[in-house]
């Protein structure tokens, strides 16, 4: 009788059991900081390859709670910058600490740094693996490109992804929108409702991909877009890719993408992150984020002449502090 007692009361305890276990394992993926993932390198995976992508359902929608960006305060350091972005920040990622600061609510656009947006709700409402199948929309597009897609073709989630991430692709942009919202329209207002969720006071959306001068925000806002995405696994591994080589639906099976971040590009040390962005109208933007000495970094800049020698600047006269 006490055996039979104690294997009822062993299978009315198994769910709590399991349910444990899978919390656990759980907290022990993303224990370590919101960094814990970046750039684990595979020795046994040439450089040139991608990323190897994440299972199971996409992530849970991301916090709105400890991203704040106070403005309070003075600049850390001071540096001399010739022909001066028309905004930009200096920041600890993850802290929100602001370290220095040029016009830091002023709305400018923002070009590709719009993409930020798009791949946070993308990480959100998508799985890796999961077809996206390319309509005439994705086709519809100008700019920069993966400029492979063919109409009615199936392409993974996660390469998309990449191309969104790694090249700035407008037609990427355009299908990751479509395939989770039936129409850009509808992402678009995706984009604009997470904004409000996130008190982003400076930033309003009307494409997935940025060409427009209507996509406007602030350096302080694109802040703590930027400390949530760094939070994101999928996008900080993406973010950290220089070269990629994907599937493809296409002769060969592979598409192979090279970023132009402009830190990454200058072997700038420990640089992960994150989004270049250029229209006419917004000039030269950027978002560059760093890890070095156990610190991380960001740099925001809008209407940059010169982004390659302003961001390692500020970021030099940063961790020197």
């Amino acid at each position: 009788m006490a055996g039979r007692l104690i294997a009822l009361l062993l299978l009315a305890l198994a769910p709590a059991v399991v349910a444990a276990g899978a919390w656990i394992a759980f907290v022990e993926e993303d224990d370590g900081g919101p960094f814990a993932l970046v750039a684990a390198a595979d020795p046994a995976r040439p450089a040139h390859a991608a990323p190897p992508e994440p299972e199971g359902e996409p992530s849970a929608p991301p916090e709105t709670t400890g991203l704040d960006i106070s403005l309070a305060g003075v600049d850390a350091f001071h540096v001399h910058l010739r022909r001066s972005p028309s905004a930009g920040l200096v920041f600890d990622v993850e802290s929100g600490e602001v370290l220095w600061r040029r016009h830091p609510l002023r709305v400018r656009s923002i070009a590709s740094l719009t993409k930020i947006m798009t791949a946070l709700l993308a990480v959100d409402e998508g799985r890796p693996r999961e077809p996206v199948k390319i309509t005439q929309a994705a086709l519809d597009y100008e700019g920069s490109a993966i400029g492979m897609l063919r109409k009615g073709t199936r392409v993974r989630f996660e390469t998309l992804l990449n191309g969104l991430l790694i090249v700035s692709g407008n037609d990427a942009a355009i299908a990751l929108a479509t395939h989770l919202a039936g129409s850009e329209a509808a992402f678009v207002d995706e984009m604009n409702e997470r904004s409000e969720q996130l008190g982003l006071r400076c930033t309003r959306f009307v494409s997935s991909h940025g060409l427009e001068p209507g996509n406007r925000s602030c350096v302080r806002d694109l802040a703590v877009l930027t400390r949530l995405a760094m939070r994101r696994a999928r996008i900080r591994r993406i973010a950290a890719t220089e070269y990629a080589e994907l599937p493809f639906p296409t002769k060969g099976g592979k598409l192979y993408l090279s970023g132009h971040n402009y830190l990454q590009r200058l072997d700038y040390p420990g640089a992960i992150g994150l989004k270049t962005g250029y229209t006419d109208e917004a000039g030269r933007c950027y978002v560059g984020v760093v890890r070095r000495g156990g610190r991380t970094l960001a740099v925001i800049l809008l209407n940059s002449r010169d982004p390659a020698k302003h961001a390692p600047k500020l970021l030099n006269a940063a961790f020197r502090g």
